[in-house]
């Protein structure tokens, strides 16, 4: 089907995917260059208090078909930057039903162009179901005669991408390290900042019919060359050692004990790896004026703003990187269930709420992180997501931000936290602190919820409330004491 060259200027934009690590980056680079911008979301509240105010953010759910009409109306451009990596193993199906919803409002709603991040792959051979969920979307979009621009990526180096956080785990943490033969695998990454030129490139590109571009760096590499490559940066020796067998299965246990990711992502991840992710067609190079860099300049940019702790995006803080919210056998909750604990400290609610600021990551928990660390493992064997998703931002938090096994529901500077778990429970769980001021200094209210799902919800509850006592009350202990800590610093400083 022959469509009309696109007009110069792309119109109003919608960025689908925006609280993603891809979709993160790119509506702030879309800001910068000015236009009507419009993000969409499930939860738009993550996204409302980080765009600037000639941003639109609305509510869109490409599994919820109505709410697409409003998000799509007036678009000229949309980007599709949706998909389902940390979702269970049906997530073939659900890629085919949200691109299907999307194309179909998208030819509705009068939109001229899409332009969707896929991933590359040799589709004459055999593929990882995730590839090739990630092929067969690209040909989803285009059922509708939407034209389509399909850019094709290997592995994306970035500060704060999955297999950058990987490879900088893995060699920071293990001087030995048995590998498995994905290893050596051939792939051609690109650098996230060459990955956003192509996006955004593409909202102007002539277009008559749909076009699938490989894009990808200049190198041809492996994941171990590309570990070697890191070390290298950071003055790293490190021996590998190969080994002929190690299931995606088992790889995956063993990546979610060492690196952020966790065995649903992982399995996934080690799955695609297995097959040559690599440049077949360079006729982007020619329809582009992008000149990718090297992948030696790629780790070390990565590196630089990952030692900043300056990551804009983490792919672990994308709302979707949970995957799909845990469902107990059974969705009556009971009544809801708490543990508060309050202490009063003689400082300001500024310095009490410091040490709450701190939580997770590298600080932990204040109390018997063992123990926070044995649970985020069982989590882990049982699908869910660990620990290792750390924290984006030493002390920065933002509604949104991945915690752990946690999620930043909500956020008051210097009032309130509220945390929602995403580890695997038979019910739904939060965690809340609020300092509020006191005539002698402020007040801490740390609170634990827990809606219990049917009788074995209340009985996991009651199983755990000895160790609530044990560590909850040396939390809140240890955060007071901390926020002491830091009122006594802050007059020794003012003294001298």
């Amino acid at each position: 089907m022959t469509m009309p060259v696109a007009e110069a200027s792309p119109g109003k934009v919608l960025v689908t995917g925006a609280t993603g690590y891809v979709g993160g980056r790119l509506w702030r680079r879309l800001e910068e260059r000015g236009g009507e911008l419009r993000c969409m979301a499930r939860d738009p509240e993550v996204l409302t208090a980080r765009v600037r105010p000639e941003t639109e953010v609305v509510y869109g759910d490409v599994l919820d078909p109505p709410s697409l009409g409003k998000a799509l109306e007036g678009v000229r451009t949309a980007y599709y930057l949706v998909h389902s990596m940390g979702s269970s193993d049906a997530f073939e199906e659900v890629d085919r039903e949200g691109a299907r919803n999307f194309a179909q409002a998208a030819a509705k709603a009068g939109v001229e162009r899409i332009i969707y991040l896929g991933g590359l792959g040799d589709s004459s051979g055999s593929l990882s179901p995730h590839l090739r969920s990630r092929q067969e979307v690209g040909e989803v979009l285009k059922s509708t005669g939407v034209g389509v621009i399909e850019l094709r990526a290997s592995i994306v180096i970035g500060a704060g991408s999955l297999s950058f956080e990987m490879i900088r785990a893995l060699v920071d943490r293990l001087p030995v390290m048995v590998t498995p033969k994905w290893v050596e695998v051939r792939a051609q990454p690109i650098g996230v900042e060459d990955l956003l030129e192509y996006l955004e490139e593409a909202l102007t590109l002539p277009l008559t019919e749909s076009r699938v571009f490989q894009i990808g760096g200049p190198d041809q590499v492996s994941y171990g060359d590309l570990m070697k490559e890191y070390g290298k940066a950071r003055n790293l020796r490190r021996l590998m050692i190969r080994i002929p067998v190690l299931t995606p299965y088992l790889s995956s246990l063993w990546l979610g004990l060492v690196t952020p990711l966790y065995a649903r992502v992982g399995r996934k991840l080690v799955q695609s790896i297995v097959h040559p992710t690599v440049v077949a067609d360079n006729s982007a190079l020619e329809a582009f004026r992008v000149r990718p860099i090297t992948t030696r300049e790629a780790i070390r940019r990565a590196i630089r703003e990952s030692d900043r702790d300056a990551a804009k995006t983490r792919w672990s803080d994308a709302v979707s990187a949970a995957g799909e919210p845990y469902v107990p056998s059974t969705n009556s909750f009971g009544k809801r269930l708490q543990d508060q604990r309050t202490a009063q400290v003689a400082a300001s609610t500024a310095r009490a709420f410091l040490p709450i600021r701190k939580i997770g990551g590298d600080t932990g928990w204040y109390a018997y992180n063992w123990l926070w660390y044995l649970r985020g493992f069982l989590d882990l064997l049982v699908g869910g997501v660990g620990t290792r998703r750390g924290r984006r931002h030493p002390v920065e938090l933002e509604v949104g931000d991945a915690l752990d096994f946690w999620r930043v529901e909500a956020i008051e500077p210097n009032r309130r936290l509220l945390l929602r778990a995403e580890m695997r429970l038979p019910g739904r769980a939060w965690l809340e602190f609020r300092v509020d001021p006191h005539e002698d200094g402020s007040v801490i209210r740390q609170t634990a919820s827990f809606d219990p799902a049917g009788w074995m919800g209340t009985a996991y509850w009651y199983a755990v409330f000895p160790l609530h006592g044990l560590v909850f009350s040396q939390m809140i202990s240890n955060i007071a004491e901390a926020g002491m800590s830091e009122t006594k610093t802050s007059l020794s400083h003012q003294s001298a």
